[in-house]
């Protein structure tokens, strides 16, 4: 399986934008690109959701069950989510919809829900999901005061269970970063031992003019 899985700090952190912007990078490169999110709630918000913008940023023809297997309309933890509506996430299931992706493609770009140990069930997280995969991460992270804590825990409890850190993306990244920004970047890189990367904020209804962003 070829490809990276996304994760972030938290939630609101700008994991689906980066996620996204790999998959048209990826995509405008010539290749096929699937991408992949075990679950997405919050639908009943409206707008575009999570898996829709990755499938255009993609230009993939997926099914939203292809996509995202279990979809929530309150926006609530998957396994809350879950069970709300009765049912119950099966690792299983992921990994099948998961591997029928990367199968019918080039690059994988998977998602996941929140940070690394976010629960789809009480008892399989997240972060196993993404050792399940055993794709390299790529972590969302703000750019602003209290990233290097977020960043740096996220970091350790990837590599905790033996996780590969490709690189984190700090996003909005400002046109003008302040002395703050600035040093977190510098800081994250030094301390995490890590590739540090940086993404402005992107029109989101104009994919053409987003700026590339490949990861590994």
């Amino acid at each position: 399986m070829r490809g990276v899985f996304v994760t972030g700090t938290g939630t609101e952190v700008g994991k689906t934008v980066v996620a996204a912007v790999i998959a048209r990078t990826h995509a405008s490169a010539g290749e096929r690109v699937a991408v992949f999110k075990p679950a997405v709630s919050g639908l009943a918000e409206g707008g575009e959701s999570d898996h829709a913008l990755l499938r255009r940023a993609a230009g993939s023809a997926q099914t939203d069950d292809g996509i995202a297997p279990y979809r929530y309309d309150p926006p609530v933890s998957p396994h809350l989510g879950a069970e709300l509506a009765g049912e119950v996430i099966e690792r299983r299931l992921l990994l099948e919809r998961a591997q029928a992706a990367a199968d019918d493609s080039d690059f994988l770009v998977a998602e996941g829900v929140g940070g690394l140990l976010v629960p789809l069930t009480l008892g399989y997280l997240v972060r196993d999901l993404a050792r399940d995969l055993a794709l390299p991460l790529v972590i969302a992270a703000s750019p602003g005061l209290g990233t290097i804590n977020h960043t740096l825990l996220t970091v350790e409890a990837a590599r905790a269970v033996g996780l590969e850190v490709a690189a984190i993306v700090l996003t909005p990244w400002p046109d003008e970063p302040d002395t703050v920004e600035a040093s977190n970047r510098e800081a994250i890189e030094r301390l995490g031992d890590v590739r540090v990367e940086v993404l402005g904020t992107i029109d989101l209804a104009s994919p053409e003019s987003w700026a590339a962003l490949s990861l590994p």
